[in-house]
């Protein structure tokens, strides 16, 4: 294991590609840092054939999913209208939670629910929106920074024995002010996966900080992700060719 990385890019797909390179390399660093400051009208910036290419990797496997799926997992990007009210959002996803829960791949929750609903019941009632609490606190003139952070971690469900569980790698989130008008975004991981989740997790963080900037009257300046550790999940062989391909778009840009 490597000790601390941070890495400061204004292009979502150059922080993962760097990202990625030195964790393929160095097998687990802890932690790693990555702060995404590249934005255009709320969405970040990127390489698209970086992205492609991952996407294409990611393919390969019988159960993987694309950075946009991953992403959906933390803002539901495709559900949001920004031109409509924030509550026509959480309507449209407390009508798809109880199908997206009975995926075997979400048994144990969702990001975004957890976000809307943390502490819900079984029968998907209840539940504190803890994105609704931030924006109401901050329209109301509370701009208390421990206002400004939501949990996913949740002790009663996800204290186990379970020698692998999956979920949730993502334990918190926090928005803050930035300047004048700006708003910074950080997602904390107690573990991340730099193939199948990493670019996902930072795209998803990224959407869910354009939404929130939108609410709070903002304009989205910074994203950064910790990871403690982010792990390389695949062999360093298998991920070899794909690293080439990567260090040459690198180069090129």
């Amino acid at each position: 294991m490597s000790r601390s990385l941070t890495i400061e890019e204004n292009n979502l797909s150059v922080a993962w590609a760097r990202a990625f390179l030195h964790v393929v390399a160095a097998c687990e660093i802890a932690p790693l840092t990555v702060i995404i400051c590249g934005f255009d009208r709320g969405e970040p910036v990127e390489v698209a054939r970086i992205r492609q290419l991952l996407d294409d990797a990611l393919g390969a496997g019988p159960k993987a999913l694309s950075c946009h799926e991953v992403a959906n997992t933390i803002f539901p990007h495709s559900l949001w209208n920004p031109q409509a009210d924030r509550q026509q959002l959480y309507q449209r996803y407390r009508r798809i939670m109880p199908r997206v829960l009975r995926d075997r791949r979400n048994r144990y929750g969702v990001y975004f629910q957890r976000l809307i609903a943390f502490g819900q019941d079984a029968a998907y009632e209840g539940g504190v929106n803890q994105l609704e609490h931030i924006i109401q606190t901050w329209r109301l003139g509370n701009h208390r920074r421990t206002a400004l952070q939501a949990g996913i971690f949740n002790p009663r469900k996800d204290h186990t024995n379970q020698r692998q569980r999956g979920f949730p790698c993502l334990q918190q989130v926090t928005f803050a002010p930035q300047g004048a008008d700006g708003l910074a975004v950080t997602g904390f991981y107690a573990t991340q996966h730099i193939f199948e989740r990493a670019y996902g997790n930072y795209l998803g963080l990224c959407r869910l900080g354009r939404f929130m900037a939108q609410e709070m009257d903002r304009e989205l300046t910074q994203v950064t992700c910790v990871a403690s550790p982010a792990k390389r999940d695949r062999t360093k062989s298998s991920l070899q060719e794909l690293a080439l391909e990567i260090e040459r778009i690198l180069n090129q840009l």
